[in-house]
């Protein structure tokens, strides 16, 4: 696909200058070596702050289907906008297509991996060892559409495989690091990062990260002064919970 920087440049540009100027927390946790950064998805929120303010060389992944002109409008639709009320779903089933060339634009120029769920996964996977190996860490927001508690959703865990593969390429056991992302607050939180252990079944050890970073992300939550917290889910905000129980 031929790239349009000139155009992503200016829809870049446009999008920093409206969109809310995030402050970074806790930059003294990144590992000094390339890591995977894994943070809650705040709907469109994770991917922009990360794009915009996330310090150092990364690269984000991206749902394939945002980055394919044919592909876009079922996507956005379901994973945006299908837990709208019914009396204007229309309106953003027109915006699906609307929205599909700029996706496409943002999401091949952008800093980005295609994320495939299907035997194309290998693809995803090799791309973001080949980065790490670069010395570039790599952003997943890995959250889907089963609660784990007030803060966040569960993760799907099969990310967590690259760590086995690069530690077959490097001999190196990769770090994972927790993100606490608050658009309410401005900010997002870097935690501690746990390091996969390669002498470990690969069952044990996606278990084992998976509940750290699930849980640090929400300890970090938790313990931030009381503000909106933004779902994975693009419900309704009079939805919208709070980081403090009532």
């Amino acid at each position: 696909m031929t790239k349009t920087y000139p155009i992503y440049k200016l829809i870049k540009a446009a999008v920093r200058f409206f969109y809310q100027k995030m402050e970074v927390v806790g930059e003294e946790n990144l590992p000094e070596e390339a890591s995977i950064i894994v943070g809650n998805h705040t709907q469109m929120n994770g991917p922009i702050a990360c794009e915009l303010y996330f310090p150092g060389k990364r690269f984000i992944w991206c749902a394939s289907q945002m980055m394919f002109l044919k592909e876009v409008p079922a996507y956005a639709y379901q994973d945006f906008w299908s837990s709208k009320p019914l009396y204007i779903r229309w309106f953003y089933k027109i915006l699906s297509y609307i929205v599909a060339p700029i996706s496409v634009i943002v999401f091949n120029n952008a800093n980005t991996i295609p994320v495939y769920r299907d035997a194309r996964t290998i693809v995803t996977f090799r791309e973001t060892v080949a980065k790490l190996q670069e010395d570039v860490s790599v952003v997943i927001f890995p959250e889907k559409d089963e609660e784990y508690n007030h803060i966040l959703c569960n993760f799907q865990d099969r990310f967590i495989d690259i760590a086995k593969i690069y530690y077959r390429k490097t001999g190196k056991e990769l770090s994972f690091v927790p993100l606490y992302i608050a658009p309410y607050l401005k900010k997002m939180y870097i935690g501690k990062p746990i390091k996969f252990c390669s002498s470990a079944p690969i069952a044990e050890e996606r278990h084992r990260i998976c509940d750290y970073l699930m849980q640090e992300i929400t300890d970090m939550a938790c313990s931030l002064p009381e503000h909106i917290v933004v779902p994975y889910r693009n419900l309704p905000k009079k939805a919208y919970k709070t980081n403090i129980p009532k």
